[in-house]
């Protein structure tokens, strides 16, 4: 990326980064790596392990237990949609 990076494209490049580093270069995250991206990336986002195999499950749409990018986008923006809610609600 070259050139001014603008806020929006800057949090989009941090995701993807942010991704890639937990993944590897599988490209995929097993439900320890995403536990672990959880608990050092998002620490405001707490879970159980019971909430945290729920949410694997719902992510895991393909169900090849493993999360790729686009079902951990939907968790970002699941995370960021509630995170919205609660800023609206002041």
């Amino acid at each position: 990326v070259s050139g001014k990076t603008h806020n929006l494209e800057s949090s989009m490049i941090t995701i993807i980064q942010t991704f890639h580093k937990y993944s590897g270069q599988k490209y995929k995250l097993k439900k320890a790596e995403l536990k672990q991206l959880i608990n050092n990336e998002m620490n405001h986002f707490i879970m159980e392990n019971d909430t945290l195999d729920e949410l694997f499950a719902d992510l895991d749409q393909n169900k090849d237990l493993e999360i790729d990018f686009k079902e951990f986008i939907a968790l970002i923006a699941m995370v960021t949609s509630a995170c919205h809610e609660l800023f609206t609600l002041k």
